[in-house]
């Protein structure tokens, strides 16, 4: 009878997957910051339905709920949104960053003015994409920079680069008529400048046709100009078109 030699230490022990190769197999574990508990269940239901390399892991309606829970969850991917009434994306950046550089930051917003853009990514956020992304367009930003990508809506790509590398015609740090406008005004303004009718602003940004109005005035009156294609100027003269 032939004697059969046994197999070598290398032909049957299996090396352990690294830490890396793991960290790939396994889902992003995703946590949302949103002032808006509908929203917040939109996204949830989106990143669950047909999404199985993405897990979300909790979620808060506002700046201190957020931070105490990022700190303790420590999660993959914070999806956060710029304007809350407490302080917003920009806030939450400033006070968990520093201690958890490894929790990667996305903007997820409705508002996708220019100075927005421009202050949550000085703030540390990785990417920023705007609330009308699909679902799997959404999973697919969390992957990407997760992996180290930077990720935008097409149309703010433009602003990032402008700022960042300091080409002529960038939006200026900070400008006086702009700064007497509220965050509001200037989403209306933006959209007026683009062409949208009142009725079609207030369904955008969820308010009554009759407040559009009211900014819209208000807007006039501090920019002292007289009729929408003199606002439409200005606005596109300030890169909030």
């Amino acid at each position: 009878m032939t004697r059969r030699e046994p197999a070598s230490e290398s032909s049957t022990r299996r090396e352990p997957a690294s830490e890396s190769s793991t960290r790939r197999d396994e889902p992003v574990r995703v946590f949302l910051v949103d002032d808006h508990a509908l929203f917040r269940s939109g996204v949830r239901a989106e990143l669950d339905r047909g999404v199985p390399d993405v897990t979300v892991i909790g979620e808060a309606g506002s700046v201190d709920e957020a931070v105490a829970a990022i700190r303790h969850l420590k999660p993959d991917v914070v999806l956060l949104d710029v304007h809350m009434p407490d302080g917003g994306g920009a806030e939450v950046l400033r006070r968990v960053r520093p201690e958890q550089p490894d929790v990667v930051f996305l903007a997820l917003s409705v508002s996708d003015a220019a100075e927005d853009v421009i202050a949550v990514i000085r703030s540390g956020a990785r990417g920023y994409v705007t609330k009308t992304i699909s679902g799997r367009e959404l999973a697919d930003a969390v992957h990407r920079v997760r992996s180290g990508d930077a990720v935008f809506s097409p149309r703010l790509a433009g602003f990032v680069l402008d700022v960042f590398s300091d080409r002529p015609g960038a939006a200026p740090p900070g400008d006086p008529e702009l700064d007497l406008l509220t965050r509001r005004e200037r989403d209306v303004l933006r959209l007026l400048a683009r062409g949208y009718a009142y009725k079609e602003i207030a369904a955008e940004l969820f308010i009554s046709v009759k407040t559009v109005e009211t900014h819209v005035s208000s807007v006039l009156r501090k920019t002292q100009l007289s009729n929408r294609y003199e606002l439409s100027r200005w606005a596109s003269d300030r890169r909030l078109v």
